[in-house]
């Protein structure tokens, strides 16, 4: 699968522009805020129905405009797929698949799947569990529509069991037969997720290690380990023996909506003991890891966004990430860099792929 042609109308600080591509590595080259990463984060909206740096729409729409368009052309086993996404204030957004708009946005999730790896990846490290919730769903979703479905399914019991649980307190009525109700579609939905994101680990876990030791060159014990209360006994004993401390705080405080991962090297958290160097090769390796894991779970190779990677990296990690992508299990890959000479200096290297280089200035390829 790659995409051959993508044209962006009024997407952040692009006011237009259309190109083709060559099915091997594609870079773009200019100074930092010249709109590089724009359009990387416009072919990951084309994938999956939304930014991966700011899921706001409406703050995606350049400044002034009222509107974006994005269309990618895609090949996809000799078949041509030509997908539109059109955004407008206060109408909405609009998915489309040869020119058919889609019932619902999730039907479109999987198609085109699509790795990103970016320096906001740091997050996984250093923010909260949200973080590391949506990295397991963002995966998971692309490849099994029925966890994507139980995700959102979930949620909105979650926030209907919250308001419920705020309205009784202040209130002071209190209907127990109507939270059974809502704790039974809970528990069965709850279950499910925690069960696929116990096999999903499983099978990521051995694939990351062997990435990490390949990019890092070093013989160190890096972990993923998965995190939930419902290690503790079933959803359901766990929800019963919370409810009056859920009535009392107003809130949900058990189920997969709290769980985590606990990134760890040699058995200590990577948070606090990985060098700057380690948590690199860490990120890297789990997103290479993801790469490989939607290769075997759908058969299509992913689009590889590479975002600024290269500055961000010393030179022997750069030669390994180099040597992995340019093997035959990845396709299409896009580059970003600040530095045109360090960029054609590294891809000189790989003779495996076709490449070109774009030249990005304000928005426009010039």
């Amino acid at each position: 699968m790659y995409l051959r042609e993508l044209s962006i109308v009024n997407y952040k600080n692009i006011e237009q522009v259309t190109v083709e591509f060559v099915d091997g590595i594609n870079c773009f080259c200019g100074y930092n805020g010249m709109g590089k990463t724009n359009i990387l984060d416009v072919i990951y909206y084309l994938s999956m129905c939304k930014s991966f740096f700011n899921s706001i729409d409406s703050q995606n729409i350049k400044h002034n405009m009222e509107f974006f368009v994005l269309q990618g052309e895609y090949y996809a086993s000799d078949k041509q797929e030509n997908i539109y996404c059109g955004f407008k204030r206060g109408r909405g957004k609009q998915f489309k698949r040869n020119k058919k708009e889609y019932d619902k946005l999730m039907d479109h999730i999987g198609l085109l799947p699509v790795v990103m790896i970016s320096p906001s990846d740091s997050m996984l490290i250093t923010e909260g569990s949200e973080e590391r919730r949506k990295y397991m769903n963002g995966v998971i979703s692309q490849y099994d529509k029925a966890y994507l479905e139980d995700t959102i399914r979930y949620q909105k019991i979650l926030k209907q069991r919250n308001s419920f649980l705020k309205q009784s307190y202040s209130s002071g009525l209190f209907d127990s037969d109507m939270l059974e109700v809502m704790d039974e579609q809970m528990t069965a939905i709850g279950e499910r997720i925690f069960k696929k994101r116990i096999e999903f680990l499983d099978k990521l876990l051995p694939v990351f290690d062997r990435y990490y030791r390949e990019i890092s060159g070093a013989d160190e014990e890096v972990g993923l380990q998965y995190k939930s209360q419902l290690f503790n006994g079933s959803f359901a004993e766990l929800l019963n023996a919370a409810r009056h401390k859920d009535t009392y705080i107003q809130h949900t405080s058990v189920g997969i909506h709290r769980d985590d991962l606990e990134l760890t090297i040699n058995s200590y958290p990577l948070k606090r003991s990985g060098s700057q160097g380690q948590q690199k090769s860490f990120l890297m390796a789990l997103k290479l890891a993801q790469f490989e894991f939607l290769f075997e779970s759908s058969g299509k190779k992913p689009i590889l966004l590479l975002d600024d990677i290269f500055d961000k990296l010393d030179q022997r990690r750069v030669a390994s990430v180099l040597n992995i992508v340019s093997g035959s299990s990845f396709g299409q890959i896009f580059v970003t860099d600040t530095n045109r000479d360090r960029v054609e200096s590294l891809i000189g290297t790989i003779d495996k792929k076709d490449t070109f280089i774009f030249d990005i200035e304000n928005g426009a390829i010039i």
